[in-house]
């Protein structure tokens, strides 16, 4: 999980450039937040990232539990960034005008940790199903997780969209369970549980009592 050193960062590189022919001002706030949050955290990582990303093992056993807000903004190298924070560009330009800067930065914030308690349980279960220790031991980075939540939110929030998945056209209300399972098979490397802790948290608040139970604890 280090990451590659001494070479140009080319993802770095094409993600601010596409930021840049966006354009700042077109971007909301807390979306810009986002992205700056993720890109300072890629340069001037907290710690390396086994002491960063978030397993059964280092989040519930040993109860390292700041890893679930550091696993979240840091990324295994410049194109795992970029292909996150693009993602997180357009879904947080189209949600954030939606739901109101302030809101979405709460969701934000709420969903970076659920997800990484979401991804431990089922890593969990997986361990006690099979009966397989390694589970326990799967350490995660990256914020994939939140933009699959936020990717439930859009399809909810814009019903009867349709989605280009590896060139086909699905129905936006099936595109996150069709990717899901496409990312795993393009890329097995990457966090099966981290993703389907995503869409779950997004089924919470959508389906479920999670927004009702964010409304309380706001006051609202």
């Amino acid at each position: 999980m280090q990451r590659r050193q001494g070479r140009v960062n080319a993802g770095l590189l094409l993600l601010l450039y596409q930021i840049s022919q966006v354009g700042l001002q077109n971007i909301p706030s807390v979306t810009l937040g986002v992205l700056a949050l993720n890109i300072f955290f890629f340069l001037n990582p907290v710690r390396p990232l086994p002491e960063v990303c978030i397993s059964v093992n280092e989040g519930f056993y040993r109860k390292n539990w700041q890893r679930l807000l550091l696993s979240p903004v840091h990324h295994a190298d410049d194109w795992h960034l970029y292909y996150n924070m693009i993602s997180m560009l357009w879904k947080g330009i189209m949600l954030e005008k939606k739901l109101k800067s302030t809101w979405f930065a709460y969701i934000i914030v709420v969903f970076s940790v659920l997800i990484g308690v979401v991804y431990m349980a089922l890593e969990f279960m997986l361990t006690k199903i099979l009966d397989d220790a390694s589970y326990e031991m799967n350490c995660a980075v990256g914020f994939s997780g939140v933009l699959f939540a936020l990717k439930v939110l859009n399809n909810h929030y814009n019903p009867g969209r349709v989605s280009s998945v590896l060139g086909l056209q699905i129905s936006s209300k099936y595109a996150c369970w069709v990717e899901l399972v496409a990312i795993h098979l393009i890329s097995p490397g990457a966090s099966f549980a981290g993703h389907l802790a995503g869409i779950l948290v997004g089924l919470m608040y959508t389906k479920g009592p999670l927004k009702k139970i964010m409304e309380a604890c706001a006051g609202i």
